[in-house]
């Protein structure tokens, strides 16, 4: 290795190790990395800004901005409670429809954003049944993982993927919709082996939230009719951006533009609500990848992987899935998927059919974020929002709840890969 591609890759390492301790936030991180790469002459600062996927910061940027407005109707109150009086208070039946609400929701918003919105919601209910509500944020950081994992916009990885290979919003349905419904279905099963002996409460509690009324909740009327048109708008737009050869980002902000104009909101709180760490994160954590890239890295390692499995394919096609798995439950899947899209473009432009590696990704780091309490936005944030109301979820606690979830779906993403892929490469 030349001096040059050691210094790029110890700031790499140095990014990604302070991320995972948690001592600086991670937008400063990249922050402070990018701007190294840039002083030591690695990176020109033009070529630098060329390393950002601006396609990947669009999507976000628009998706918030859109939530922000859609938000103050109520929507989101409206169906928890909907969900708790259809479940009659029961308090198994209310876990299970907010998985579903949350799993639904969260493939087509930012998962962290669906988490924010249903987590104060599902405290509230949980006081009403006078009720430990760790189960319930531990089922919705699960659901909203796995959910997110079924579309482009879901989660931050499918963002990434779909941005760098143009992969359509309808193909990632087909795709990883299948093993998504799968997995939710796996998991709630499995949630009702470990906390359904734990769930019982009076008739007069369960009584109490049946006597909650939802059209209390809806804040503003009109938008909250708005907003229901607008999120089909926005899903039917993402369904066809391919058809209307419109990038997503240019859907996404197009979106929240019209959302602003015909939700007559306060601007600057709209533009406020929006989650800025993230966004700098992002932009900066592609230019620190973008370093590897420049000087060699991300090319030589592609060769190595290449060199290990051979021709053998399928093989590597599960290999880059349970990395991805395991990567991304202690990194956080986005920095790990940001450095493997130039990874596998480099396989590419080497001669490999790596269509079925894109899935492994996709499924690899989405179910892996349920791996640890670090392992994706929502549990950071779910959690972090849980030990302020009171009840602090541990480390160890989420891994012995996350790891076994994280198994289970990785298991059930190997099989369905070698069903969908097993022969693709003769």
């Amino acid at each position: 290795m030349t001096t040059t591609q050691i210094i790029a890759l110890a700031i790499f390492v140095a990014v990604i190790a302070v991320i995972v301790s948690e001592k600086l936030h991670r937008a400063a991180c990249a922050l402070i990395g990018a701007m190294l790469l840039v002083l030591l002459g690695i990176l020109e600062p033009i070529e630098a800004l060329g390393f950002i996927d601006f396609n990947t910061i669009g999507v976000l940027l628009g998706m918030m901005m859109f939530v922000a407005v859609i938000k103050n109707s109520g929507i989101f109150e409206y169906l928890a409670v909907k969900s708790a009086k259809i479940a009659k208070g029961n308090p198994w039946k209310i876990m299970v429809y907010f998985m579903i609400i949350t799993a639904v929701l969260s493939a087509f918003l930012d998962n962290v954003t669906t988490v924010l919105l249903i987590g104060p919601m599902t405290f509230s209910i949980c006081k009403a049944l006078d009720i430990n509500p760790v189960p319930f944020i531990m089922t919705q950081i699960m659901a909203s993982n796995v959910g997110g994992t079924a579309t482009l916009i879901g989660d931050p990885p499918n963002i990434m993927i779909g941005s760098a290979t143009g992969i359509s919003f309808l193909q990632f349905i087909i795709y990883d919709g299948p093993i998504v419904v799968i997995c939710m279905i796996a998991i709630i099963f499995a949630f009702k082996f470990i906390y359904g002996k734990n769930l019982s409460v009076s008739p007069e509690k369960m009584e109490l939230v049946c006597q909650m009324d939802e059209k209390a909740e809806i804040k503003d009327r009109v938008l909250f009719i708005k907003s229901i048109v607008m999120i089909i708008f926005v899903a039917l737009a993402f369904i066809l951006h391919d058809t209307l050869e419109l990038k997503t980002s240019i859907i996404a902000l197009s979106c929240a533009a019209i959302m602003i104009m015909i939700g007559r909101q306060d601007v600057e709180e709209t533009v406020h609500d929006v989650e800025w760490p993230t966004i700098v994160f992002f932009a900066f954590l592609f230019v620190v990848v973008g370093g590897l890239e420049k000087v060699g890295l991300i090319e030589m390692l592609a060769d190595e992987m290449i060199k290990a499995t051979g021709t053998h394919y399928v093989i590597l096609m599960i290999v880059i899935l349970w990395v991805s798995a395991i990567c991304s439950a202690i990194l956080d899947n986005i920095p790990f998927v940001a450095t493997l899209i130039p990874l596998i473009t480099t396989m590419q432009a080497e001669g490999i059919d790596v269509w079925p590696l894109w899935w492994a990704v996709s499924l690899g780091a989405c179910f892996g974020g349920n791996g640890t309490i670090i392992g994706a936005s929502a549990n950071v944030v779910l959690t972090g929002i849980s030990g302020r109301k009171g009840y602090p979820i541990t480390f160890v606690e989420f891994l012995k709840v996350g790891a076994p979830m994280m198994i289970l779906t990785v298991l059930l993403a190997t099989g369905y890969l070698l069903i969908l892929f097993g022969g693709y490469w003769g």
